[in-house]
């Protein structure tokens, strides 16, 4: 709270700064319930399930907590190891577990959605794209106007 000195020398300039600072404490609490209002409704029900309940927010909790990249980091390198490197010895094994735990971590959920959506577009075929010709639009002056 501001603390201000003003010279109010007649009863009018006291009255007026009372009026001023009955406005002012309405305002600040017309402001006050909208701001808790607002407040309270970012943690209502329906405000969570928008914010979490995308593929991402399941995948992904905060900046540092990412679930996907966790997970792929560990299943990453045994399912490597078990398709790839079946017959590899220990070395060449563990450089490839090495390698795609990395990879792993830095795979988040949109880059997989990104790579699953791009491997869909291969199978799925191209359609030829045709294109609508345009008629043809005047917009000079209508037929009807009475300019000449």
């Amino acid at each position: 709270m501001m603390k201000t000195n003003k010279n109010i020398r007649t009863l009018a300039e006291l009255k007026t700064e009372i009026q001023l600072l009955k406005v002012d404490y309405k305002q600040k609490g017309v402001q006050l319930k909208y701001d808790s209002k607002a407040y309270i409704n970012q943690f209502s029900l329906s405000n969570l399930i928008k914010k979490y309940a995308t593929p991402s927010g399941f995948l992904k909790f905060d900046e540092k907590t990412n679930i996907s990249s966790k997970i792929m980091s560990i299943v990453l390198p045994m399912i490597m190891n078990s398709t790839l490197f079946k017959g590899s010895g220990l070395v060449t094994k563990a450089l490839g577990a090495l390698v795609s735990g990395k990879v792993g971590k830095s795979l988040d959920a949109e880059s997989l959605s990104g790579i699953f959506n791009m491997i869909k577009s291969f199978f799925t075929g191209r359609k030829a794209k045709t294109k609508n010709e345009v008629a043809f639009v005047d917009y000079g002056i209508p037929p009807d106007s009475e300019t000449y």
